[in-house]
């Protein structure tokens, strides 16, 4: 154990990119933790317990999947505890253990690989970094063979090349998604929205950075099942656009999917204040980018409170201040009467500026009538 302490630290001290991996298959803890406390140093280590749980899982028909949903979840009690390499290495297509096609149930070639795209969908998803043996990209179907090359002439099939296509897609999300590798190692990085749906063989979870904007949704379903209407907390408001699903008929799926960005609305699910309904297409894993609802400033509210006062005492300033009509009933005091249209006095004032009593209609005489007396 000295040895290999002594030996990362001098790795450790190179910058020429140099990196130890540990296949280690105990329990011997602080692989990967640092020589300075008594770890041993390692970059990364297998996470040979998330591979052994998950094949098995996958290996079960979906019929009897929802009796060993645990080992679907499990990982993620100990996902944190060393800087774990999720892998489908060598290891697991040799010796009579068949390809990664070869291990998935189904009646034909396209239920296995429904299920394959599936199962490498859900590991791009699941915190830790990625390896995946050479010739399981395209669907290989017999075991790796060290005395013969791959068979590449099965790209001259449509569904191992659509599986190739596949894996070249996932790798340039992966690429182009920070949520998917920024905090692999940090628990905030990763967050259940439901991991107890074993009923209908489904997970879902959010991959996310300390930026809102960039938060991932991620819904896995294990089983040939449609579900047109499937409602799913998620994680704050706002809209939720698919970005990537198994399902596509490039991959070779059925096409089932949301092709519309869904709104979240205010409704209880899963724990969480809003929720999203979405198509959840047979043996897929979809993907939604995530963008919050953006909140108005309380001071954009005070600003605008203060515009509209000003706006109503600007109003009230021009009604104080504005001249009368030329046909008002009644003249401004202080100034003397005027005729209206029909003939008939308005006010009259007294001498000393002191203003008669208001006289009743009846009392005004016409102004011809007067002329004549």
């Amino acid at each position: 154990m000295e040895f290999l302490k002594h030996l990362n630290s001098i790795f450790k001290g190179r910058k020429d990119g140099a990196i130890l991996i540990a296949e280690e298959s105990t329990a011997w803890p602080k692989i990967t933790g640092s020589v300075k406390e008594d770890g041993l140093g390692f970059d990364y280590k297998w996470n040979m317990g998330w591979m052994n749980d998950f094949l098995e899982y996958m290996k079960y028909d979906p019929y009897f999947r929802s009796h060993h949903y645990k080992e679907l979840t499990f990982s993620m009690l100990y996902a944190y505890s060393e800087d774990f390499i999720l892998v489908f290495s060598h290891d697991e297509v040799v010796h009579g253990k068949g390809s990664m096609a070869g291990k998935m149930p189904g009646m034909s070639l396209e239920d296995k690989f429904a299920n394959l795209r599936t199962a490498y969908g859900f590991m791009m998803g699941h915190p830790g970094k990625k390896l995946l043996f050479m010739g399981q990209d395209f669907g290989q179907l017999d075991e790796w063979n060290e005395n013969v090359q791959l068979e590449w002439e099965l790209l001259d099939y449509p569904i191992h090349g659509r599986m190739k296509e596949y894996v070249k897609e996932l790798n340039h999300l992966y690429r182009s998604y920070p949520a998917l590798y920024k905090k692999d190692y940090q628990p905030d990085g990763f967050e259940w929205v439901n991991c107890m749906d074993s009923a209908n063989n489904i997970v879902s979870f959010i991959r996310k950075t300390d930026k809102k904007e960039e938060t991932l949704l991620f819904i896995c379903n294990f089983a040939p099942v449609l579900h047109e209407k499937y409602i799913m907390g998620v994680p704050f408001e706002g809209k939720y656009k698919e970005i990537f699903n198994s399902d596509a008929v490039k991959f070779g799926g059925s096409g089932k999917g949301n092709p519309r960005m869904k709104t979240s609305r205010e409704e209880d699910s899963d724990g969480r204040k809003h929720a999203i309904t979405v198509q959840v297409p047979p043996m897929s894993i979809c993907i939604f980018s995530c963008t919050p609802e953006k909140a108005v400033k309380p001071v954009q509210k005070k600003a605008a409170a203060r515009n509209t006062g000003k706006r109503s005492a600007k109003n009230t300033d021009k009604s104080h201040n504005k001249k009368p009509s030329r046909n008002a009933g009644a003249a401004p005091a202080g100034k003397p009467g005027k005729q209206d249209e029909t003939g008939q006095a308005a006010q009259i004032r007294a001498e000393g500026n002191t203003a008669e009593p208001e006289r009743k209609a009846a009392d005004v005489i016409p102004l011809k009538k007067r002329t004549k007396k």
